[in-house]
């Protein structure tokens, strides 16, 4: 006979909150069965799926990415080129991340250096952050504007 979990066992095997097995399940990630009273029914394979999609999460594949990975996982005729190519976009994704957040800390950095720390109340930092610096970049450079949209 095949296991059956609730909602909560099922959350509990796969190490998920049954908040988030809910929300992959509205996602339309896992689909678990109904039993006779309405209530979601999850065998082993859709514990699998959660643990596999939330792996998946934690490499910061997003849902629609997360929605692909599975449906390559499912078909055995899939052609490793597929997974290939989402796994090299995610690596140039997380790439180009933390390049911006290497910009980021530079301007911190210089900010933090242009800031004496003593008892006086001026501060580069807030100066920079209230738009009050002229002819310095800090937080008004390009990259900085790019990554936070304004």
């Amino acid at each position: 006979m095949t296991a059956r979990y609730s909602i909560g066992e099922a959350a509990a095997a796969s190490g998920l909150p049954v908040k988030t097995v809910r929300y992959y399940d509205e996602a339309g990630l896992i689909r678990p069965g109904r039993g006779d009273n309405g209530y979601r029914v999850y065998g082993e394979r859709e514990v699998h799926l959660l643990a596999f999609v939330q792996r998946a999460r934690n490499l910061g594949f997003s849902l629609d990415e997360c929605r692909e990975l599975l449906s390559l996982y499912q078909d055995h005729g899939r052609a490793s080129a597929d997974v290939k190519r989402l796994a090299s976009h995610r690596v140039a994704d997380i790439e180009s991340r933390i390049r911006e957040l290497q910009q980021l800390k530079a301007v911190l950095d210089e900010l933090i250096d242009a800031c004496s720390g003593d008892a006086r109340p001026d501060c580069p930092i807030l100066e920079d952050l209230g738009g009050h610096r002229s002819g310095d970049q800090g937080a008004n450079t390009p990259a900085v504007r790019d990554r936070t949209g304004r």
